[in-house]
C-alpha cells in the first residue's frame, strides 16, 4: 500500500513538472500537423493565426519556411517538414526540433502553397511573436512594423504584450500599434475615438494616412474627431518639413562655407579673383583619396581614421600649391584684377588636366569611415552622420580661422594689409610675405574643404567647378574679406536654396538666388558686412 501511494505521488509530481510545457508542445505539434489537411488559403491563414496565438517562439521557423515556400506536408496527412535545397540535394527537417529527418519519400509530399495575402498574415504573426522577444530592439521593431501594417487580428497579442512590457518606450509604441489596429477593427466608436487620440499625439505620416482613411469612411463624432486629429498631424508635419529644410540648408551652407571661406581670405586681403580656387578644393579631395589608399595598404588597422590623417596633409598640399601660384604668377599681376582672373582660369585648366593625367578622367570614390556612416531620427527629421560631422567641421575651421586672424601676429599683419596696404608697408610689414602666407592659407583651407566634400560625393577633376560660382556668390553677398559675413552668407544661401528647390527646381532655384543677390548688391555694394578701412573708403 505504501509502495502504491509513493508511485502515485511520483507520477503526479512528474505530471506537474512537465504538464504545461508538454501540453503546449503537444498543442503546437497538433497545429503544425494540420498543415497536411488544409487545402485553401483562408484555412492556411487561420492556422497561421492559431500558431501565432500560442506565443511559442518555436513556431517561428515553421512560419518563416511557409513564407519562403519551403514547407511540405504528407499527402496522407500528419507529417510536415521544412525543406532546404531541391531535387536530389533536398534535406528534410523536423519543424519543431530542427533535426534532420532521413529517408523521406518525396513522392508522398506536397508543397503548402502561399500567396501575397498569406505572406502578409505570416509577417504580421511573426511580428506578434517578436513582441515578446528578450531583445528590446526586436520588440520595438516588431511594434513599429505592426504600427505601419495595422491588423485587427493583432489586438489580442498586443494586449498581452503590453501587459508584460516593462520598457516605457516599447510599451508606448505597442499602445500606438494597438490604436492603429483598433481603427481597422469593428470595435465601438468610443474605442476608436480613444485610439485616434493616441495616434494624433504621435503625428507621423503613417498615422496621417490612417486618420484620413477613418475620416473618409466614418460619420458623426468619429469623423469629426478623425478630421481634427488629421488636421493637427498635418500642422505638425508641416513644421517638421520646415525644420528638415532648414537642416538641409544648414548642411548645404556648411559645404558652401568650407568652399568659400578660403576665397574670402584671398579675395578680401589681396583683391585677387582666383578662378583656380575650386581646383584647390579638388586637390584636397584627391589627397584624401591617396591617403586612404596608402593607409589601407600600409596600416589597415587605422583605415577608420584615414580621414583625420588626410586633413593636415590636404592643407599642406593645397597650401603649397597656392603659395607656388602666388609666387610664380599672381605677384606680377597685383592691381590688374581682370588679368589675375584670366591667369588663374588658365591655372585651373592646367591643374584639371594634370589630375586627369595622373588619376584618370573617371570618378574616384572615397569610403566613409564607420563613425560617419548611417543616420538617426530627431522627431520626423532624418539626419545623416556625415552631414552632421561636416557641419561641425565647418564651424571648427571657421573658429580656428577667427583665432588666427584676431589673435596671432600673422592675423594682425593680414588685417593691417587689408585696411591699408601702403601704410602697412611703411610700418615695416613685408606685404609680399603676407600675400604669400594669405594665399597659402586660403588655398589650404580650400584643400580641407575638399576632404569634407569627398564624403558626400565622388571625387572627379571637375569637383571644384561645381562650387566656384557659389563660393563667389557667398563672398560677395556676405561682404568681401569678412569671415562673419561669409558664415552668414553661406547659411543664408543654403537655406534659401533648399526652400526654393521644391517649388522651382534645383537649377531655377539657383537662378532665383542669383537674381536676388544681384538686386541686393545694387542696394548694398559692399555686401552684408563691409570691411572698414582707409583703403576701402578712399
Amino acid at each position: 500500500m505504501m509502495l502504491l501511494r509513493a508511485l502515485c505521488l511520483l507520477l503526479l509530481s512528474s505530471l506537474l513538472l512537465i504538464g504545461p510545457a508538454g501540453a503546449q508542445e503537444t498543442s503546437v505539434n497538433a497545429l503544425i500537423a494540420r498543415f497536411a489537411e488544409v487545402n485553401r488559403f483562408d484555412q492556411t491563414e487561420a492556422l497561421v493565426r492559431e500558431l501565432g496565438a500560442t506565443g511559442d517562439p518555436a513556431v517561428r521557423p515553421v512560419l518563416e519556411a511557409l513564407a519562403d515556400g519551403n514547407l511540405q506536408a504528407s499527402k496522407a496527412g500528419g507529417a510536415v517538414y521544412i525543406v532546404r535545397g531541391s531535387g536530389k540535394n533536398a534535406q528534410f527537417f523536423d519543424p519543431l526540433t530542427s533535426e534532420e529527418v532521413k529517408d523521406v519519400a518525396t513522392s508522398g509530399l506536397r508543397k503548402v502553397k502561399v500567396n501575397n495575402a498569406l505572406r502578409r498574415a505570416i509577417r504580421d504573426t511573426l511580428s506578434s511573436l517578436t513582441l515578446r522577444a528578450p531583445n528590446r530592439e526586436q520588440r520595438l521593431a516588431a511594434a513599429s512594423n505592426m504600427l505601419s501594417n495595422p491588423d485587427a487580428a493583432a489586438i489580442e497579442a498586443l494586449d498581452a504584450a503590453i501587459a508584460e512590457e516593462g520598457d516605457p518606450a516599447v510599451r508606448t509604441r505597442m499602445e500606438q500599434a494597438r490604436a492603429a489596429a483598433v481603427l481597422q477593427s469593428d470595435l465601438p466608436d468610443g474605442e476608436k475615438i480613444k485610439a485616434i487620440e493616441v495616434l494624433g499625439a504621435l503625428g507621423d505620416r503613417t498615422v496621417l494616412s490612417l486618420l484620413e482613411a477613418v475620416e473618409m469612411r466614418s460619420q458623426g463624432e468619429l469623423q469629426s474627431t478623425a478630421a481634427k486629429a488629421a488636421s493637427s498631424v498635418r500642422t505638425k508635419l508641416a513644421a517638421w518639413d520646415a525644420a528638415q529644410n532648414v537642416w538641409f540648408g544648414i548642411s548645404l551652407g556648411s559645404v558652401l562655407l568650407l568652399a568659400a571661406i578660403g576665397l574670402a581670405i584671398t579675395f578680401g586681403v589681396m583683391g585677387v579673383i582666383n578662378m583656380a580656387h575650386g581646383e584647390m578644393v579638388m586637390l584636397g579631395a584627391y589627397t584624401t583619396f591617396v591617403v586612404q589608399g596608402a593607409v589601407q595598404s600600409l596600416l589597415p588597422g587605422l583605415q577608420n581614421w584615414s580621414l583625420v590623417l588626410a586633413v593636415p596633409i590636404a592643407f599642406v598640399v593645397a597650401g603649397a600649391v597656392g603659395i607656388a601660384i602666388e609666387r610664380g604668377i599672381i605677384r606680377f599681376l597685383y592691381g590688374r584684377p581682370l588679368e589675375t582672373l584670366l591667369a588663374t582660369w588658365g591655372v585651373s585648366l592646367v591643374l584639371q588636366q594634370a589630375v586627369r593625367t595622373i588619376f584618370g578622367p573617371t570618378n574616384r570614390e572615397v569610403a566613409n569611415p564607420s563613425w560617419m556612416s548611417g543616420s538617426f531620427e530627431v522627431g520626423q527629421m532624418m539626419i545623416t552622420w556625415n552631414r552632421l560631422w561636416i557641419v561641425l567641421f565647418a564651424l571648427a575651421v571657421f573658429a580656428l580661422l577667427l583665432f588666427i586672424i584676431n589673435r596671432t601676429p600673422w592675423g594682425l599683419y593680414m588685417r593691417a594689409v587689408t585696411q591699408n596696404r601702403r601704410m602697412a608697408a611703411s610700418m615695416g610689414i613685408r606685404t609680399p610675405r603676407v600675400d604669400a602666407f594669405t594665399f597659402g592659407l586660403g588655398s589650404g583651407v580650400a584643400g580641407i574643404a575638399g576632404v569634407a566634400l569627398s564624403q558626400i560625393g565622388n571625387v572627379s577633376p571637375n569637383l571644384g567647378q561645381n562650387y566656384i560660382i557659389d563660393s563667389f556668390m557667398v563672398v560677395v553677398f556676405g561682404g568681401v574679406g569678412n569671415l562673419w559675413g561669409t558664415l552668414l552668407g553661406a547659411f543664408s544661401l543654403g537655406i534659401a536654396n533648399k526652400f526654393l528647390e521644391p517649388y522651382a527646381g534645383a537649377v531655377l532655384g539657383k537662378i532665383i538666388v542669383l537674381v536676388l543677390i544681384i538686386l541686393f548688391i545694387q542696394k548694398r555694394p559692399r555686401g552684408l558686412f563691409a570691411l572698414k578701412g582707409r583703403a576701402v573708403e578712399s
